[in-house]
């Protein structure tokens, strides 16, 4: 367990505890007993284990944990403005929510996007959830190209972490944010990139090789 992780799911932990407490000290076992399944969900949520992903300047980890849902050729038109393939990553209440660096790079871009109301919030399996459900947009420039990765709130999820701020430099699999309860993460990355995966697989974040740049 990371702390920095845990710290940002402590007013859940909180309200659990006092609810834990409430059921033993009024005698109310269900009470308890809904408490600490609580907190095992929890704890199981906010987990965030160490990785160790390629360290191959052509190679483009996936962002998030997850199935893939998508592998697309589309424009990309919040910051780079040009076609791009964009591979979407939905991730369940069950995956691991932190969000990590695809690539090497300086973060050039951030941007958080409230979301279109009113309305309620979109399943994050449902396409049109990245333009109208809250969404958090990055641009991270590297050696080869700039990629933008955009993090997106579903159905559940009600909150996205930064982590980073523009002008950091961050490395390969180094964490940069997270969303809290079942999400999106999209990477867009340039055309001529080799997709190395397929819609309907299963990726880990900081670890799955998504893309390989061309060959210098």
């Amino acid at each position: 367990m990371r702390f920095q992780t845990l710290w940002e799911g402590r007013l859940i932990f909180a309200v659990l505890g006092l609810l834990g407490l409430a059921g033993y000290f009024l005698h109310w076992p269900f009470l308890w007993a809904l408490s600490l399944m609580g907190i095992i969900f929890c704890l199981n949520f906010f987990r965030d284990p160490e990785r160790q992903g390629s360290k191959d300047p052509r190679d483009i980890l996936s962002s998030a944990d997850g199935i893939v849902t998508e592998i697309v050729e589309m424009e990309e038109t919040e910051f780079l403005k040009k076609p791009m393939k964009r591979i979407g990553v939905f991730l369940s209440v069950l995956d691991v929510h932190t969000n990590r660096m695809p690539m090497d790079g300086k973060v050039t871009y951030l941007n958080h996007f409230p979301g279109t109301y009113p309305g309620p919030y979109l399943d994050a399996r449902n396409k049109e959830c990245s333009s109208k459900n809250e969404a958090q947009t990055w641009a991270f420039e590297g050696p080869q190209a700039t990629l933008v990765v955009r993090q997106i709130t579903g159905a559940i999820a009600r909150r996205i972490v930064p982590w980073r701020k523009v002008g950091d430099t961050v490395l390969k699999g180094e964490r940069f944010g997270m969303i809290r309860f079942g999400s999106r993460t999209e990477v867009f990355v340039p055309l001529d990139c080799e997709v190395t995966v397929q819609p309907g697989q299963r990726v880990k974040g900081g670890e799955t090789i998504i893309a390989r740049f061309p060959q210098p």
